[in-house]
């Protein structure tokens, strides 16, 4: 007998994991399937940043879609939690955004001012404010814009909670199981083929990051997603360097428990190379030295990369093919594949279950829009 699930869903990262997690609890039969392991690329190399205001100075899709998913992060850390057994170690000390330079500074004020009319916390410290607020800060920093609510998670631990709590729920979770094609059928999508085993669903969402672009055009989507890869390091101290996490224009730093301290990261566009070089590192460590200059005393601990999902314009590709009935795509989130991992689980929930989208603004992620800038985030020199 041929076993039939609800949805289908590729990609075990932070994102498809997600989907798993809110289909499940919604009682759908699902199936997770993961080409390596679980959390294993993009979504084990990300730092974990919930930064829903720091980079985006005007309104809209990204900015809507970034807050509403922020908000859900106290809630989901607790259900998480109960049904895994992980805690995502969710952090809510805020962010600093630095300015080291009068244009810096009169950018962030700016962004303050779009940022209260926009109805969100976001406030000016002076340099001497800063620096009563984090003692390790360079003595040259200007000032910095402030924002309380956002925060930042373990990004590998997230992921690997979603997926979790979602077998706990029920899921089948398969690792080591690369989907290698689409069964279509009269304008359908029934299944997919992995090796030499056929799985069948009257739903099949690609979430794959980096990896979604072949299964993307055998649908006919012209726009795949592109890999961006960006290097990091951390360090370790006794006591920690700093409480909130540090933005600076060329690098950023994200404290997390025991004295940990996560640098990053570079950007390298339309690359799979996932080597560390020393001309990356070395270009962080000097930045993050203009920031913290104490980091200099801190202990090595490791470097990394990986790889983030990115699309022409910056937005997600988030909704159903229009005219493959049944094929969903949940990808490109690039470096806010954390920070939007609630909510793309919710909304995937929602195609799921036939409920219309109610927010006028969704319609800027659909699959088949024109490819352009407008909308996208900055695109500074490093990525999360």
């Amino acid at each position: 007998m041929t076993k039939m699930f609800d949805a289908i869903i590729v990609g075990g990262g932070v994102i498809g994991s997600s989907i798993a997690y809110h289909m499940a609890a919604r009682g759908m039969k699902v199936v997770l399937l993961e080409r390596d392991r679980l959390a294993g690329q993009a979504s084990n190399a990300a730092a974990g940043m919930l930064a829903a205001q720091a980079e985006i100075n005007e309104a809209g899709p990204l900015f809507e879609l970034a807050l509403r998913s922020r908000a859900l992060f106290p809630s989901l850390a607790a259900q998480l939690r109960e049904l895994s057994g992980i805690d995502i170690g969710l952090e809510r000390k805020g962010l600093l955004r630095i300015a080291t330079t009068v244009a810096q500074m009169n950018e962030l004020q700016h962004a303050i001012e779009f940022q209260r009319k926009a109805g969100q916390q976001a406030s000016w410290l002076t340099g001497r404010e800063v620096r009563k607020l984090e003692r390790a800060l360079a003595p040259d920093i200007l000032g910095a814009m402030l924002v309380e609510e956002d925060g930042h998670v373990l990004a590998p631990e997230l992921s690997l909670a979603f997926a979790k709590a979602a077998a706990a729920l029920g899921a089948d979770i398969r690792e080591y199981a690369e989907v290698q094609s689409l069964v279509l059928e009269q304008g359908s999508v029934c299944g997919v083929r992995i090796r030499d085993t056929t799985l069948y669903g009257s739903r099949v969402v690609i979430a794959s990051g980096t990896w979604s672009g072949p299964l993307m055009e055998q649908a006919g989507l012209s726009s795949p997603v592109f890999p961006v890869q960006g290097e990091c390091f951390s360090v370790l101290t006794h006591a920690p360097l700093v409480q909130a996490t540090i933005f600076g224009d060329d690098c950023y730093l994200v404290p997390k428990k025991g004295g940990r301290l996560i640098v990053g990261a570079t950007m390298r566009e339309h690359s799979y190379d996932r080597k560390v070089t020393l001309g990356g590192i070395g270009k962080l460590l000097e930045a993050a030295k203009l920031l913290v200059p104490d980091i200099v005393h801190a202990e090595w601990e490791k470097a990394w990369s990986g790889l983030r999902p990115q699309t022409a314009d910056g937005l997600p590709f988030l909704g159903e093919h229009k005219e493959l009935r049944g094929l969903y795509v949940a990808a490109g989130h690039y470096r806010n594949g954390i920070l939007l991992s609630p909510i793309t689980g919710q909304l995937a929930a929602d195609w799921a279950e036939g409920k219309a989208a109610e927010a006028d603004y969704l319609d800027a992620f659909r699959l088949d829009r024109q490819m352009d800038m407008k909308g996208a985030m900055n695109q500074d020199e490093f990525a999360h």
